[in-house]
């Protein structure tokens, strides 16, 4: 990985690299990076065991920390992924869902480490932000109906 100024760094229990490995087979432009060691006993990890590891999700650098037991991801931060059509969204939301992850409401779902994500649909953000405040309503309403955005029933309750 590049050096960067800004690198989000993502908290694990044990398995960044199973993480890093899950996001870089799962996402484009997505990739692990170097693997850095504990070279002493800590806390939360022996001398030698994996202690960070580089990796890219969607060109977006991250450290994942395995930092021990007794931090919790949350809401307050979510990888949001743009896309295009329903087979690319079904893609992702199926990935994450169905590898230990838990789906929610409105397009999120969280990962089996914990992290949460967007899987967005590039139409439903254009609805939401455009001047048009009536299709906008409706396009929200449809939205808190689901879990995993149905683009269908989006492009639907836009035209009204």
């Amino acid at each position: 990985m590049k050096s960067t100024k800004n690198t989000i760094c993502l908290w694990y229990d044990h398995d960044a690299e199973a993480a890093s490995e899950f996001y870089a087979n799962t996402f484009p432009d997505s990739s692990v990076g170097a693997v850095h060691r504990a070279p002493s006993d800590n806390p939360s990890s022996k001398e030698g065991s994996v202690l960070t590891v580089e990796f890219t999700v969607m060109g977006v650098p991250c450290i994942g920390l395995n930092g021990g037991p007794g931090v919790e991801h949350n809401w307050a931060f979510s990888f949001q992924i743009a896309t295009e059509d329903q087979a690319e969204t079904d893609r992702y939301w199926n990935a994450i869902v169905g590898n230990g992850g838990q789906e929610s409401n409105c397009g999120w779902c969280r990962d089996r480490w914990g992290v949460h994500w967007q899987i967005t649909p590039s139409v439903l953000t254009k609805a939401f932000t455009g001047s048009d405040r009536i299709v906008a309503k409706r396009a929200f309403d449809a939205m808190m109906q689901m879990k995993k955005i149905d683009i269908a029933a989006i492009e639907a309750a836009i035209r009204g």
